[in-house]
């Protein structure tokens, strides 16, 4: 899945464009336009630098479309938009998991590396060890910088990687249409006597 940052000038509406593999294109809408690296390319680079295949990348990946997304070319799979909900309810506790990482790394990477393991340890609920927070942290540096370079109009791309991706559980198939028969009236399955 390739991933495309925009360096949007400061305070105009920004969005990221996301071209899945399977050929569908969205615009990922991510609010006013700054300095500081975006929120979405944020989790992308905690995701990406701790191979986490469940996060909101992975569920992008996988075929969600949360509610900031709007189509903008491509044909979308057959009942996505009922996969897409039916995913975002099934996986809402590793979404939710993702949001808190990327947070928690976000802050870290504020941090000097000496004082990662006393963040590890005063926060109640830490999900990672104190070398993915470093790692973590390293990464988010280096997006920082990348992303300080660009000038107004200059993209940043990135791809994600195509197996890291969340799936949905497998659900039984339909059958059949709500109200329909599958014989028609007047019919019966019985072989006649003879």
């Amino acid at each position: 899945m390739r991933v495309t940052f925009i360096r949007f000038p400061d305070h105009q509406r920004a969005h990221v464009v996301v071209e899945r593999d399977d050929g569908v294109v969205y615009r990922l809408d991510s609010g006013p336009a700054g300095p500081e690296t975006p929120h979405d390319l944020v989790h992308y680079t905690v995701e990406d630098a701790l191979a986490v295949p469940d996060g909101i990348w992975g569920a992008i990946a996988g075929g969600v479309v949360f509610h900031s997304m709007r189509h903008v070319a491509g044909r979308r799979p057959p009942h996505a938009a009922e996969r897409s909900k039916d995913m975002i309810r099934e996986h809402r506790d590793r979404l939710q998991r993702a949001e808190l990482i990327g947070g928690l790394c976000e802050r870290a990477a504020a941090l000097s590396d000496a004082d990662l393991p006393r963040f590890a340890a005063r926060e109640p609920f830490m999900p990672l060890t104190v070398e993915q927070l470093r790692t973590a942290a390293r990464a988010l540096h280096r997006a920082a910088a990348a992303w300080a370079e660009l000038g107004a109009g200059e993209e940043l791309r990135l791809e994600w990687p195509g197996w890291r991706r969340l799936t949905a559980a497998a659900t039984p198939e339909r059958t059949q249409r709500p109200g329909r028969s599958r014989s028609r009236p007047g019919r019966s399955s019985a072989r006649p006597r003879s």
